[in-house]
């Protein structure tokens, strides 16, 4: 069949000035764009996170190291694992998992652990904090991910045998965040039962500010959340960091500074 030669035919097209100007003016803008996108669209945490599931609670468990209450065992354990530092360690120095619930006012966190010596070194809870034996919640509002080394984008409760919670502020300075949670922990038998009421805060948290108010919780709301223990059995460093989230690469001690590594927190009626 032989080409047309009207209408839509197969006719070269003579391209004005104008309109060739206005092809390139229209090129030159677009490619710009193109980086810019993929920056965009770059991973905001690290491969391999884990996803938690937590039940929505009718009612606030109580918070004095019993968890005693029915929600409890609609949560389901997830386990502490991961050697971030340190040395093998034995089932007896160390393990431990944790369980999550919520209310529309508060997330809950309940930690079983063993350790077969309980060390505080340190009785001032602003030095050398992470160098005694304590409890560690890595709590990001909206999974995120990102630097937090010296902002509130996450927080990084350490949370000390003494029940206080001890982050680094905007100021680069360690800081009392007691006020966001509620802690309690006791013995039983070789085993530590530790709940936590953990308030939430976005990152426009400023500190020593009285207008700082907790989010409001619902289902289907996603925040970022890892839990680790510092484990030392009396030496003047720690000598084991474990916690619930793989650290890929050589500097696994990274939490603190880099919300990525925090797994996925899915709140579920």
């Amino acid at each position: 069949m032989s080409a047309r030669t009207g209408g839509y035919g197969t006719r070269p097209v003579n391209l004005s000035m104008t309109s060739r100007a206005i092809l390139c003016f229209v090129v030159a803008v677009a490619l710009p764009l193109a980086p810019a996108d993929a920056v965009a669209k770059r991973p905001t945490h690290d491969p391999g996170r884990s996803e938690y599931r937590a039940p929505k609670a009718r009612h606030a468990p109580t918070v004095d190291g019993v968890a005693d209450e029915a929600i409890w065992q609609r949560a389901r354990w997830q386990e502490l694992t991961h050697r971030w530092l340190g040395p093998e360690y034995s089932a007896e120095d160390f393990r431990g998992h944790f369980k999550v619930v919520w209310t529309a006012e508060k997330i809950y966190v309940l930690v079983e652990l063993v350790d077969d010596i309980l060390f505080d070194g340190h009785r001032d809870p602003l030095v050398q904090y992470w160098d005694d034996d304590c409890l560690e919640v890595f709590l990001d509002e909206d999974y995120s991910g990102g630097n937090h080394q010296y902002n509130h984008n996450a927080f990084a409760y350490h949370m000390s045998l003494d029940n206080q919670a001890i982050d680094i502020g905007t100021d680069k300075l360690p800081h009392r965040y007691s006020h966001h949670v509620e802690s309690r922990w006791q013995q039983r038998g070789n085993k530590i039962i530790w709940e936590l009421a953990i308030d939430v805060y976005t990152d426009d948290y400023v500190d020593g500010s009285d207008r700082n108010v907790p989010v409001k919780l619902s289902a289907g709301k996603v925040l970022g959340l890892m839990i680790a223990w510092c484990d030392n059995d009396g030496s003047k460093l720690r000598e084991n960091f474990i916690g619930s989230e793989s650290a890929p690469g050589e500097k696994k001690d990274r939490g603190w500074i880099d919300a990525g590594l925090f797994g996925s927190l899915i709140l579920v009626e």
